[in-house]
């Protein structure tokens, strides 16, 4: 069965009338003669077989089918002029596309876009994760944060940190399975070791002039995020990135095992393509990350 809806320009007509209680004013809202005003009630009276006014000398007032049309029909109107003008608010909002990796929107960025959002409403982040380098000419991107040594062709790049590593466990897996009062005391520990950055733990044991051990079952997770848990749920110790980690290390949930830490070459940038068209926005979200960058640099160095 087909809605019952009359022909809808002579039902805007009515509702502006019987608001305004004038076909002039109404006339005037609507930018029509007042006749045209007048022929549009006279179709959705004709249509409905309905008198909706009582015209006079003194004005037009509404019968009572009129007014009970309008406290109905009344709210549909003010809903849909209601929604109109959020569409109009939403037209100045810019959403930019920030691809990024699973960790990095986890445990670092996610837990400052409250703030982004507050400095700065009028662009959205929409983030998508990947691992691959991103590839703007195939992938409806607008920036991604990139881990390397920030030499892509074709896309400019700025820094924003470094990539420091340390040892790190839960208190309760320390608490069984310590002390740790060398660098050597973790060779007796379960390592957890994450798919995306098998080099940490040998990189990091050279680095104190130490080897990697033969692991007869290695913990490997697939990403750093299931790595990270891991160790806050006691597993073992992991080799945690210092930036990702900075809540939990704050919370207690994971601790240092040791003052060494290992600053990798390699770092986390910013990367757009050279020719971005919207560089204004971009330069928005550059500029909020490295500010937010040296904000927390600044306390960690008061703290020190």
């Amino acid at each position: 069965m087909s809605r019952n809806i009359p022909p809808l320009n002579p039902l805007r007509v009515f509702e502006s009338v019987a608001r305004l209680k004038s076909f002039s004013k109404a006339a005037d809202e609507l930018y029509v003669s007042q006749s045209a005003v007048s022929r549009q009630i006279g179709l959705l009276e004709d249509y409905l077989g309905i008198q909706f006014f009582h015209r006079d000398r003194t004005g037009v007032r509404l019968t009572d089918a009129g007014q009970r049309y309008y406290q109905d029909i009344g709210p549909a109107f003010e809903r849909i002029a209601a929604a109109t003008r959020r569409l109009g608010i939403d037209k100045d909002v810019v959403y930019l596309r920030l691809r990024v990796y699973s960790t990095f929107a986890a445990k670092w960025l996610m837990r400052r876009m409250v703030e982004f959002q507050q400095s700065n409403p009028e662009v959205r982040l929409r983030m998508t994760t990947a691992v691959a380098p991103v590839d703007f000419s195939k992938e409806a991107v607008d920036a991604s944060i990139q881990f390397g040594d920030g030499k892509w062709p074709g896309v400019d790049a700025t820094y924003l940190f470094g990539d420091d590593i340390r040892p790190m466990c839960s208190p309760a897996f320390l608490k069984q399975n310590g002390p740790v009062r060398h660098p050597k005391d973790l060779l007796r520990c379960r390592l957890i070791h994450s798919h995306y950055r098998q080099d940490d733990w040998p990189a990091w044991l050279k680095s104190v002039d130490l080897e990697m051990p033969q692991e007869d079952e290695p913990l490997m997770l697939p990403s750093s995020l299931l790595a990270y848990q891991a160790a806050i749920d006691g597993l073992g110790v992991v080799m945690g990135q210092q930036r990702m980690l900075e809540a939990e290390l704050a919370s207690g949930a994971l601790v240092c095992l040791t003052d060494h830490s290992l600053q990798r070459e390699l770092a986390y940038y910013l990367v757009t393509p050279s020719n971005a068209s919207n560089r204004e926005q971009t330069n928005v979200v550059r500029d909020w990350l490295l500010g937010t960058i040296a904000g927390s640099d600044a306390r960690s160095s008061a703290q020190g």
